[in-house]
C-alpha cells in the first residue's frame, strides 16, 4: 500500500472527482446531436476537412449517424503514439454514438505507401507481415475496448448510447480481385493526371530514384478500400494524418465518379502532425518510437515518457490524448502554473494515457514502478507488492541471500569485482527506498531488505535495480 501522504492524496484526489468529471463529459458536446467536429477542433485534432464541410457538420448537429474509418499498414510490430491521433478522432465519434471501422492493410502492406518517403520501402517477408497484421489488429481492437471502458469509468453510471467498432483487413476483399476485372470495372474512373499531381507521387518523380509502379498505384488501392467500405458499410468519413490527404481525396474522387447517394456522400478528415514546442516530431524517446505494445514500450516507460513532457506541451497533450473535459484541463493547467515543480499536470496526463491505452488501473502500477525507479519518494510498498509489480514489468532481478553487496552489484550491474569495489568506495551505491549511501562491502545485506525479501539497489543516479533476494 502507498504510505507516502502526498502521493496518496494526489492519487486519491484524482479518483474522488471522477463522477464530477463524468457529469462534465456529457455536458461537453458528446452524444446524439452533438457537433463532434467542433469538439475535435477545440482539442486541436483537426487539420483539414474536405468540402463541403458544412454538409458534414449539419449531419452531425442534426443527429445523423455517420461511419468513419482509418487504416494502418503492417510496416511494424506495433502502432506508436503518432498512430493514436486519428484513433482518438474515431474514439470521440465512437462514444458519441457513431460507428467506427479500423482497417489493417494486409493487402496494401505488400505494396507500400510512398506518402512522406523519399525512397522506396524495403521488402518484408510474408511471415513478418502476417505477424504484424495480427498484432496490429489486436491493438486496434484493444484500443477501442480500453477507450470505452475508460470513458464509462469517467461517466460512472450515466446511461449513454455508444457506436459500434468494427475491425477489418483489406486482404479480405483484395485477395480474390483479378487485375483485368478491376481495370474493366474501375479503371475508367481513375484519372492519371490527378495521381501525378499528388504530393506523394510528384515529389518522387523529380528525384533521382523516381517511383516504382507498385508505389505509384498505392493511392488506387487505398481509394478502393474507401469505396468498398462506403458501399458495403456506409462509411462516409476517412480519417488520417496530413500525409494521407492525397490518398483520402483519391478515395473521395473514386466514390463520386462511380456514383454514390447523398446519404453516402464521402468526406475526408486529417489530423495535424504532432510536434513538441521545440519543433521536434512528437512520439520519440531517445530517438526511438514510443509504442503502444506493452512488450515494446512498457506501461511504466509510457508513464515516464509523459511525465517528462515540457510545461509548454502538457496542455496540448491533455487535449489530444485524453477524454478529460476541456474545462477540467484548464483548471489543471491553472493549478499547475503555481506549482509547476510538482509536475501535477504531467502526472495527470501520464495516468490518463496509460489507463486509456492499457486499461483502467494500470496507471497505478506504472506510477509506483516509475516512482521507485526514478522518484525520490519512500512509497512504503511491501515486498510482495514490489515483486508483483516488477515481475509484471519484466524487470525484477533475483539473487542469492548468501551474496555480499559487492557480489550483488557485480551480478545485476554486469560489472567486474574491481569496478563494483570502486563504486562502493566512491560512494555511488545507494540501497533501500530512502537511498541510503553505502561506502563499504557488507557480507550481510539483510539490514537493507524490505520485509526481508527485496533489495532496492541504485548504482549512481541513473540505474536502479529491484532485486528479490532468495
Amino acid at each position: 500500500m502507498l504510505k507516502n501522504a502526498l502521493l496518496f492524496r494526489r492519487i486519491a484526489g484524482n479518483w474522488q472527482h471522477s463522477r464530477t468529471v463524468g457529469r462534465r463529459f456529457l455536458s461537453s458536446s458528446n452524444g446524439a446531436g452533438a457537433n463532434v467536429l467542433q469538439t475535435l477542433r477545440d482539442r486541436g485534432l483537426v487539420s483539414q476537412v474536405s468540402q463541403p464541410e458544412s454538409v458534414l457538420e449539419n449531419k452531425l448537429v442534426s443527429g445523423e449517424k455517420v461511419g468513419l474509418y482509418c487504416g494502418a499498414d503492417p510496416t511494424a510490430k506495433s502502432l506508436h503514439l503518432g498512430n493514436l491521433l486519428p484513433l482518438m478522432v474515431l474514439l470521440h465519434f465512437y462514444i458519441a454514438g457513431h460507428d467506427v471501422y479500423t482497417l489493417v492493410g494486409g493487402a496494401t502492406g505488400q505494396v507500400g505507401d510512398p506518402s512522406g518517403r523519399k525512397t522506396e520501402r524495403a521488402g518484408m517477408a510474408d511471415w513478418q507481415r502476417l505477424e504484424n497484421v495480427s498484432k496490429i489488429q489486436g491493438q486496434l481492437r484493444g484500443f477501442f475496448e480500453s477507450g470505452l471502458a475508460y470513458y464509462k469509468h469517467k461517466t460512472a453510471s450515466v446511461e449513454h448510447q455508444y457506436g459500434r467498432a468494427t475491425h477489418t483487413n483489406n486482404y479480405d476483399w483484395w485477395h480474390d480481385m483479378r487485375m483485368l476485372d478491376f481495370l474493366a470495372l474501375y479503371g475508367r474512373h481513375i484519372r492519371v493526371q490527378s495521381m501525378l499531381n499528388r504530393d506523394s507521387v510528384s515529389s518522387r518523380l523529380g528525384s533521382k530514384e523516381g517511383i516504382g509502379f507498385n508505389e505509384f498505384t498505392y493511392q488506387i488501392l487505398q481509394a478502393f478500400d474507401y469505396y468498398h467500405l462506403n458501399k458495403t458499410h456506409g462509411v462516409t468519413v476517412q480519417v488520417g494524418g496530413n500525409d494521407q490527404w492525397g490518398n483520402i481525396t483519391a478515395g473521395i474522387d473514386l466514390i463520386n465518379r462511380v456514383g454514390c447517394t447523398a446519404q453516402n456522400q464521402p468526406f475526408g478528415l486529417t489530423v495535424p502532425l504532432l510536434t513538441t514546442s521545440s519543433g521536434e516530431k512528437f512520439g520519440k524517446s531517445a530517438g526511438n518510437a514510443v509504442f503502444i505494445d506493452p512488450h515494446l514500450t512498457k506501461p511504466y516507460e509510457l508513464y515516464q515518457y509523459f511525465i517528462q513532457v515540457s510545461d509548454d506541451d502538457v496542455e496540448k497533450l491533455l487535449k489530444t490524448f485524453t477524454l478529460l473535459p476541456l474545462e477540467h484541463i484548464k483548471e489543471t493547467i491553472d493549478a499547475h502554473a503555481s506549482m509547476a515543480h510538482e509536475r501535477g499536470a504531467q502526472r495527470l496526463l501520464a495516468r490518463e494515457v496509460v489507463d486509456l491505452i492499457h486499461g483502467m488501473g494500470s496507471s497505478n502500477d506504472a506510477e509506483i514502478v516509475s516512482e521507485v525507479l526514478f522518484g525520490a519518494h519512500d512509497l512504503g510498498s511491501s515486498a510482495t507488492e514490489l515483486i508483483r509489480l516488477f515481475q509484471d514489468a519484466n524487470i525484477l532481478y533475483t539473487c542469492s541471500r548468501n551474496l555480499s553487496l559487492e557480489q550483488i552489484i557485480t551480478q545485476v550491474a554486469k560489472c567486474s569485482k574491481s569496478e563494483a569495489r570502486r563504486k562502493l568506495k566512491q560512494g555511488s551505491i545507494y540501497v533501500g527506498p530512502r537511498r541510503t549511501k553505502v561506502a563499504e562491502n557488507k557480507d550481510d545485506v539483510a539490514q537493507y531488505l524490505i520485509d526481508g525479501q527485496v533489495l532496492i539497489l541504485r548504482v549512481g543516479k541513473q540505474k536502479c535495480y529491484v532485486i528479490e533476494v532468495k
